[in-house]
C-alpha cells in the first residue's frame, strides 16, 4: 500500500506542476508577455502552496477525509480551469484578478496535499526515509510534466484538455485513497459518490473540451471560425466573413484579407524595387506567404529562403485552398524554401548573404519575439546583407505606440546602418510603420512593378513624411538583456482603445 501512496505522490506533484504551467501559458497567450505572466503566475503559486503548507498543521483530525477531498477540489478546480479562464475572459473587466485568484486557490490546495500524505503516511516510513521518497517521487513528477507539457500535451490535447487530464488523475488519486482507507472513513459512501461524480464531470469535460474552446472564442471574435488550432508555440484562428478572412495568433490580429495588400505591398516593394536585379531574398516571418508572393512580383529573384518558426502556419498557407488563393501559391514556387526555425539560430546556422531581407515578425508584445528586435539581433543579420544590399522591418503603429517604433529604428541605427522610417495607412491596423536600413543613403525607386494596388512612387514619398504626433522622439536602444522595446510596447498598446 506503501508504494501506491508513494505513486500518489509522483501523480499529485505532476498535476500540480501542470496547472501552474496552464496557467502561465494562458495568461501568455491572452494577456502577452509571456516572461511577467509566468513570472507572476509561479511567484503567486509558490507563496499560495507556502501558506497552504503553513495551515495543513491545523487540520488535525479525520486526515485520510480532508485528504481526498482536497484531491477532489483540485481536480475539479485544476481541471476546469483553463475551460473557466477562456469562456470568462471576454467576460469580466478585471480578468487578471480572476486569474491570479485561482491561481491562488489552486496553490493553496496543492499546499496542503504533501504536508497531509506526509502525516499519513507516517506510520509506513521511518522519518528519514518519508521525507527522502515524498521529495524524491515529487520531483520526479514535476520533471515529468516539465518535459510533457511543450512536447506532447499542449501540441497534441491543447490547454483546456491537458488541465482536464491531470484533474482526472487526481480524482482517480482521491478513488484509490478512498479504497485504501474504507475502514478509516465514516462516510465512505458519501465520498465515493462524490468521487465518481467528479470523474464523471471531467471526463465529460474531456470529451467535450473542443466545444468549450469554440464556444469560449466563438465569444472573442465577432467572425465564424473556420479553423482553430494550437502549435506549441501559439494559438492559430482563421476566422471568415464572406469571402473576407482573418488571421489571428494568441488573438492577436495579424491581417485581414481585405487590406493585407495594403501591408505587405509597403513591406516589400519600397526597399526591394531600389534594389538593381535582385537576386537572393530572405523572409524571416512571415509564413503566410504574402509578402513572399510580393517578392515572386519581381523576375531577378532566384532563390527566397522563408524562416517561420511555426510549422502549423506554414502548412496551414500551404494546403488551404482559401489561403493559398490569397497567397497565389507562393509558398508551392520552386524559388521558395521553407524552413521551421527560430530565426536567431537559423541565422547562426546559414552563413549566406541576400540581397534584401524582410524582417515580418510579429509586434514586440514579450520578451521572446522582443529579442528578435533586439541590438543582438541585428548584429547577428548585419553579416547576411550582401554588399549593397538592404532590409525593412515592420515596426508597430508611429500613431498608437511612437516610441516602439523609434526605438525599433534607434537599435537599428546603433548597429551602424542608415534608416528610412516610414509608415501607411491600413484600415484594419490603423497608421503601421516600418523602417529600410542598409550601409549606404537611401535612393527611394521611382519605378515599381506591374499590377500593385496600393504602392507607387508618390505614395512612397508620402509615406517618408510624419506628422507632429509621430514625429521621432528620443528613445532607448533595444538590448538584449533589458528588452526596453516590450515595456515601451505593452506601456503604449495598453492606452490603446480601438
Amino acid at each position: 500500500m506503501r508504494y501506491l501512496l508513494l505513486t500518489s505522490v509522483f501523480v499529485i506533484a505532476t498535476c500540480g506542476l501542470v496547472y501552474e504551467l496552464v496557467a502561465g501559458t494562458l495568461a501568455s497567450y491572452l494577456l502577452g508577455d509571456s516572461v511577467t505572466q509566468f513570472s507572476i503566475i509561479i511567484g503567486v503559486y509558490l507563496f499560495s502552496m507556502g501558506i497552504g503548507s503553513f495551515l495543513s498543521k491545523y487540520i488535525t483530525q479525520n486526515l485520510v477525509p480532508t485528504f481526498i477531498r482536497i484531491e477532489l477540489l483540485i481536480g475539479l478546480i485544476g481541471g476546469f480551469s483553463a475551460a473557466f479562464l477562456f469562456i470568462t475572459f471576454e467576460q469580466v473587466g478585471s480578468f487578471q484578478i480572476l486569474l491570479y485568484g485561482l491561481v491562488s486557490l489552486t496553490g493553496l490546495l496543492v499546499g496542503l496535499e504533501i504536508p497531509l500524505l506526509m502525516r499519513i503516511l507516517q506510520d509506513q516510513f521511518e522519518f528519514k526515509d518519508l521525507v527522502s521518497n515524498i521529495f524524491t517521487f515529487d520531483y520526479i513528477g514535476a520533471l515529468l510534466a516539465s518535459l510533457l507539457f511543450p512536447l506532447l500535451l499542449v501540441p497534441y490535447l491543447g490547454l483546456i484538455r491537458t488541465a482536464l487530464l491531470f484533474g482526472i488523475l487526481n480524482v482517480v488519486v482521491a478513488i484509490a485513497a478512498v479504497y485504501m482507507f474504507r475502514d478509516k472513513i465514516k462516510r465512505f459512501s458519501g465520498l465515493s459518490i462524490a468521487a465518481y461524480l467528479s470523474l464523471a464531470a471531467l471526463i465529460a469535460g474531456m470529451f467535450f473540451g473542443e466545444n468549450i474552446l469554440r464556444f469560449a472564442e466563438g465569444n472573442a471574435y465577432s467572425n465564424t471560425i473556420v479553423y482553430a488550432k494550437s502549435s506549441p508555440y501559439q494559438r492559430v484562428v482563421l476566422t471568415r466573413k464572406g469571402e473576407r478572412f482573418r488571421l489571428f495568433l494568441n488573438g492577436n490580429l495579424q491581417f485581414d484579407s481585405r487590406d493585407e495588400y495594403r501591408y505587405h505591398e509597403a513591406l516589400v516593394h519600397p526597399g526591394l524595387a531600389a534594389q538593381e536585379a535582385p537576386r537572393r531574398v530572405l523572409v524571416l516571418g512571415g509564413g503566410d506567404g504574402l509578402a513572399v508572393r510580393e517578392i515572386l512580383k519581381y523576375p531577378s529573384v532566384q532563390t527566397i529562403d522563408l524562416v517561420d518558426l511555426d510549422p502549423l502556419v506554414t502548412d496551414l498557407f500551404q494546403t488551404r485552398a482559401s489561403l493559398t488563393e490569397l497567397n497565389r501559391n507562393s509558398l508551392h514556387s520552386a524559388l521558395v524554401t521553407v524552413h521551421n526555425a527560430d530565426a536567431f539560430t537559423w541565422l547562426r546556422d546559414h552563413p549566406d548573404q541576400y540581397d534584401f531581407v524582410v524582417v515580418d515578425f510579429p509586434d514586440p508584445s514579450n520578451f521572446s519575439i522582443g529579442k528578435l528586435y533586439s541590438e543582438r539581433f541585428y548584429r547577428e543579420l548585419k553579416p547576411h546583407i550582401a554588399p549593397g544590399g538592404a532590409l525593412v522591418v515592420q515596426s508597430t503603429s508611429p500613431l498608437v505606440a511612437p516610441n516602439s517604433f523609434w526605438c525599433v529604428e534607434q537599435t537599428l541605427k546603433s548597429v551602424g546602418w542608415q534608416t528610412v522610417p516610414y509608415h501607411c495607412y491600413v484600415p484594419s491596423f490603423g497608421e503601421w510603420g516600418f523602417i529600410l536600413a542598409n550601409d549606404d543613403t537611401w535612393l527611394l525607386p521611382e519605378t515599381y512593378p506591374d499590377g500593385l494596388q496600393f504602392v507607387d512612387d508618390a505614395t512612397v514619398r508620402a509615406m517618408t513624411r510624419f506628422p507632429l504626433d509621430m514625429a521621432r522622439r528620443p528613445v532607448e536602444v533595444n538590448r538584449l538583456n533589458n528588452q526596453v522595446l516590450v515595456q515601451y510596447f505593452e506601456k503604449e498598446w495598453s492606452r490603446y482603445d480601438p
